[in-house]
């Protein structure tokens, strides 16, 4: 019998038909069944680690005093060594498997609330039309066209309909009236009855000086 058969206490035959029924074990049952065998390996794991340490302690004890002795707890270390390695591969292998059975179990469970969903959307459109539904719809817009037209008509105003263009023009013909009327009631003042005179004083002696300038001018040239 080998050392994985006394691990798993009887052996694996007999441990995997035990789990075998009428249509095999759920993934529930192999599940547990894998993580108490992940748990036995890890706690034979850590005795082996400990007998490990123990041989080594032994070996450097005795050293070159008692040779044979230390050969000894070193040739028991390296077995010991060789099952952890052993275990380690076990357990990798366990482990894979575990995920792989959780990630079908998860996606089993997956498509079943699919498959549900799917029942549960075809019995609510069982009682639906498109016909029906495409009559609603136009039902429901005509409607809404009927009720802007509605609020279009109570919004109007009742007794305004005029032409604002006669309104402008006949508002700029009250403001021409009016600018005409205040035209009339300006008074402009009156035109002095006296002559005034055609040069100022002050303009003859500014005119005797154009006169001189012009003179020393000739001369000059």
């Amino acid at each position: 019998m080998s050392k994985i058969q006394k691990f798993f206490k009887g052996g694996g035959g007999s441990g995997y038909s035990k789990g075998k029924g009428k249509g095999g074990p759920t993934p529930q049952e192999a599940l547990a069944r894998l993580r108490e065998t992940e748990e036995m390996l890890t706690k034979k794991q850590e005795y082996l680690e400990a007998r490990v340490a123990k041989e080594l302690a032994l070996a450097k004890k005795h050293g070159t005093r008692d040779k044979r002795a230390a050969l000894q707890a070193l040739k028991r270390k390296k077995r010991y060594e060789k099952q952890l390695s052993q275990i380690d591969g076990t357990l990798s292998t366990i482990e894979f498997q575990r995920e792989a059975l959780e990630n079908s179990h998860t996606n089993t469970e997956v498509f079943k609330n699919m498959g549900y969903a799917a029942q549960a959307m075809k019995k609510v459109h069982e009682n639906m039309d498109l016909d029906k539904i495409d009559e609603m719809m136009q039902d429901i817009t005509e409607q809404q066209d009927i009720a802007q037209e509605i609020t279009e008509a109570l919004t109007r105003r009742v007794g305004d309909d005029f032409d604002e263009d006669e309104l402008l023009e006949e508002l700029e013909e009250l403001e021409q009236e009016e600018l005409n009327n205040k035209m009339k009631n300006v008074h402009l003042p009156s035109v002095p009855a006296t002559q005034l005179p055609s040069h100022p004083a002050s303009s003859k002696k500014r005119v005797e000086d154009d006169e001189d300038m012009q003179q020393l001018a000739a001369w000059a040239s």
